[in-house]
């Protein structure tokens, strides 16, 4: 069916308001939560196909967050959907106000290849709760995933409901065409910049998940060997490609030794001395992105890793020591498993360089000095972090989830996924057995008692 056509069979479905009742939605909730434990076998097979992905990283990283976030939805959407009081003055008696979360209606979901499964499937979870309708456009990169979810799709909803676009570069354009009632993207700055620019012909609202490159602060405080091992982790998690991992790591100098020497026990532990034979560590997505990522490596500057199998896809976690701003590693988002390491003196000098550096959608800080890290987290502009971790902020339902400038706008996740799918209507309602008479004609006498009682 032609995408015109869908799109307008769902609006014909929500103008009969057949999603806008708090049990229809977490009818339809409970139904995508069993579905998917369902086809679970399948899922992890699908992410073992498209990115080499075990099946503990499968369920940990895509499907266990998803289910995560339908049984948040499940429990929440009621209070969520309810009517707030609002605090109403004095000057408005006698009435009240309140607060009224509504579905925007039509909303498109366009989902990147990196997590094909989660970033798909989380926003349509938090859709479902706001009580629109979707369509959902899978990447065309992760095709296995994007035949599962398609599956999982039609096995649950009606076409009129939610339905699944397939599709490259030509379906993504003719989607935009269109006029929705929201678009949330998730994927690179360059895609988003252009799903921005076909959302302003329609003056339709966005939410874009973008990323960037997220800066790792280690400064001479920091326990070095708990750093190492958290770095290494959230740096190499899906083989690097994910939009929040730590990008680069800049440390203080007078701990950049100890760094990289523990950066590399570190991944030796995790992946093992022979990274590229290891089953549970993941591939790049293909060969487009590998050969982008190898002309990023450095094999001079290349301390831990530089290995790489272009039939099977993969690149071993690389540690590159005495990098500059200059290197092409530092020039572009890497997106793959390759940690370049600066240094730096002084906090000072940080705040500066990322004062003039585009917002990051990440952040990390590794330190023991509470006042430094205040300080960090107040004067450095990011989409949000963790203090001596890395990546999981994002795990976290209760957590929103978003960029800032070029990393994005918008969030989502939990409460601010059920908000980012809804119009909040800001609501007065007045008595009738009551006209107040102050505010109509003639006001000459009325007016000082007037702009005395509106100024309290």
């Amino acid at each position: 069916m032609a995408i015109e056509e869908i799109l307008e069979k769902q609006r014909e479905y929500f103008k009969t308001g057949a999603t806008l009742p708090v049990s229809f939605r977490i009818k339809n909730l409970l139904k995508l939560y069993k579905c998917i434990r369902r086809h679970e076998d399948e899922i992890n097979v699908a992410l073992q196909q498209d990115l080499g992905k075990c099946q503990f990283e499968a369920f940990t990283c895509e499907t266990g967050l998803v289910l995560m976030e339908l049984n948040y939805m499940i429990r929440h959407t009621p209070a969520y959907a309810m009517k707030h009081p609002i605090y109403t003055p004095v000057g408005q008696c006698v009435g009240s106000g309140f607060k009224k979360s509504v579905p925007y209606g039509n909303v498109l979901i366009m989902s990147p290849w990196n997590y094909p499964f989660l970033l798909t499937m989380e926003p349509i979870s938090d859709a479902i709760a706001a009580g629109n309708t979707i369509i959902v456009k899978p990447s065309a990169y992760a095709t296995a995933t994007g035949d599962v979810i398609e599956r999982i799709i039609k096995e649950c909803f009606p076409e009129e409901y939610i339905a699944v676009v397939r599709g490259g570069r030509e379906e993504n354009q003719e989607l935009l065409k269109q006029k929705f009632d929201m678009i949330f993207f998730t994927g690179s700055q360059s895609v988003g910049k252009e799903v921005l620019r076909h959302a302003a012909e329609h003056v339709t609202p966005v939410v874009l998940e973008l990323g960037g490159k997220s800066p790792c602060v280690v400064d001479s405080t920091a326990k070095i060997k708990t750093a190492a091992r958290r770095i290494v982790y959230g740096k190499f998690l899906n083989c690097g490609q994910t939009c929040v991992v730590p990008d680069y790591i800049i440390c203080h100098s007078s701990v950049k030794d100890r760094l990289v020497k523990e950066l590399c026990k570190q991944i030796a532990v995790q992946f093992g001395d022979k990274p590229l034979e290891n089953p549970e560590y993941g591939r790049i997505v293909n060969k487009k992105h590998f050969d982008r990522v190898v002309r990023l490596i450095d094999t001079n500057k290349v301390v831990c890793g530089g290995q790489y199998d272009l039939e099977a896809l993969k690149i071993a976690p690389t540690v590159m020591d005495n990098v500059s701003w200059d290197d092409a590693v530092m020039q572009e988002e890497i997106f793959g498993p390759v940690l370049p390491v600066l240094t730096f003196e002084t906090y000072e000098e940080l705040y500066d360089l990322f004062y003039n550096k585009p917002k990051p959608l990440g952040f990390y800080i590794f330190s023991e000095d509470r006042k430094r890290i205040n300080e960090t987290i107040e004067r450095c502009a990011f989409g949000g972090g963790c203090i001596n971790d890395t990546i999981m902020q994002i795990a976290i339902n209760s957590f929103g989830f978003g960029g800032v400038g070029e990393s994005g706008m918008g969030s989502y996740h939990g409460k601010a996924g059920f908000k980012a799918f809804s119009h909040e209507k800001s609501i007065h309602k007045k008595v009738t057995w009551y006209d107040f008479p102050v505010r109509y004609s003639p006001h000459n006498k009325v007016f000082k008692f007037l702009s005395h009682l509106y100024l309290r």
